[in-house]
């Protein structure tokens, strides 16, 4: 690839976050190329590689709506003056070269999110001026002349938006995040009898895992009834400022000593390698990396139809995939998972189908696409 220059534009870069773990996997399979990079971002935390510029873009803001529009016009400014060869967005940003779909499609996402609302409350939800800003924004960059392509972490995006915008299929690429299967790997026996020791979790007992922050749009609600009138226990990873509620409802239902609350982790691994399955009753959710992660450590999964990852379970040989708010389905799932994932065909055939979304296959997708749309 004869030398050229992308740039990354992402608003807020946290080295944790799910499309920034795509743009570093990127930007380390294109380390070797002839490449300048360039991110284009509000805030950068984290280091900075040698070669790589980052842009900060930080314009005045002023409520939600003016932080998107300041940051959209802002950073579209900044890659027209510098003339990049290629610029792909993780933001709804009208002009772009290439947009990758991280969050999916917003409307989708909103008539999920209704579901569990009173009547109301949902309709305000689509009359809300910021939604509506989002949406419109979408529109625009979907239809906008410079879009060359477009990138989705899973098929049932790409169906989403060919319905929503119209866009051409041959425009988009589905192109699964990659997960490295060297570092996530099931424990073995003893690893396994270790850590529930230290997490002080029952060495015999059936666990699921929930891992993920913002508990309403994760389904934890449904997740924690799943399990309600079972022995199953569930450990719970992440960060959510409702999570007195999520305690008490718990409490309430009479098992709290079952649901176990970890907070935020940074490292995750343990969490899964004490498990014995991933509940992710997800509203909407385009392909998390947790659903990778815990099929990598041999786990199998209970999601459902409007998350991507969904796209990888096969009902009941390496999980089952149940409507977010089907809690009789998922209570089912749960008692049909086997009770210890370790040395199970299920967590086996879990594993077996990650083990192609390697960072190298990553790396080559998106060199032969930018390849493409450059040559």
């Amino acid at each position: 690839m004869k030398h050229f220059r992308l740039a990354l534009v992402r608003q807020k870069y946290r080295p944790d976050g799910g499309a920034e773990r795509f743009v570093s996997r990127a930007l380390e399979a294109l380390e070797n190329q002839d490449l300048e990079l360039n991110v284009i971002t509000r805030q950068w935390q984290g280091e900075v590689k040698p070669g790589w510029k980052v842009h900060i873009c930080d314009p005045w803001k002023l409520g939600r709506i003016s932080r998107e529009r300041g940051f959209a016009n802002a950073a579209r400014s900044l890659w027209q003056k510098e003339d990049f060869d290629l610029v792909q967005s993780h933001e709804r940003i009208p002009g772009c070269d290439l947009y990758r779909a991280g969050d999916g499609v917003h409307r989708r996402w909103l008539e999920q999110r209704a579901r569990v609302l009173p009547t109301w409350k949902a309709r305000q939800l689509f009359g809300d001026r910021y939604h509506r800003y989002v949406m419109q924004a979408e529109q625009q960059m979907y239809s906008a002349p410079e879009l060359k392509a477009v990138i989705c972490n899973a098929e049932m995006v790409k169906q989403e938006i060919i319905n929503e915008f119209g866009v051409p299929a041959d425009k988009i690429r589905v192109i699964y995040n990659a997960i490295d299967a060297q570092r996530f790997l099931p424990p073995t026996e003893a690893e396994r009898f270790t850590l529930r020791a230290q997490y002080q979790v029952p060495a015999d007992a059936t666990c699921l895992i929930y891992v993920g922050s913002g508990f309403e749009r994760k389904g934890l609600d449904a997740a924690i009834k799943a399990i309600a009138n079972t022995d199953r226990h569930l450990l719970v990873v992440g960060k959510d400022k409702d999570e007195k509620r999520y305690r008490a409802l718990c409490a309430t239902l009479g098992y709290a000593n079952r649901v176990h609350f970890f907070g935020m982790q940074t490292s995750t691994l343990a969490f899964y390698q004490m498990a014995d399955g991933l509940l992710l009753p997800t509203l909407y959710d385009p392909f998390p990396n947790v659903i990778l992660e815990a099929m990598a450590c041999g786990l199998p999964i209970i999601t459902t139809p409007t998350c991507g990852g969904s796209e990888f379970i096969v009902q009941g040989v390496n999980g089952y995939v149940c409507d977010a708010l089907d809690v009789t389905a998922l209570q089912q799932a749960v008692m049909a998972l086997p009770k210890h994932a370790l040395g199970s065909s299920e967590g086996e055939k879990a594993r077996e189908r990650i083990l192609d979304c390697t960072p190298q296959r990553l790396s080559s997708q998106l060199i032969s696409l930018y390849q493409e749309l450059v040559g």
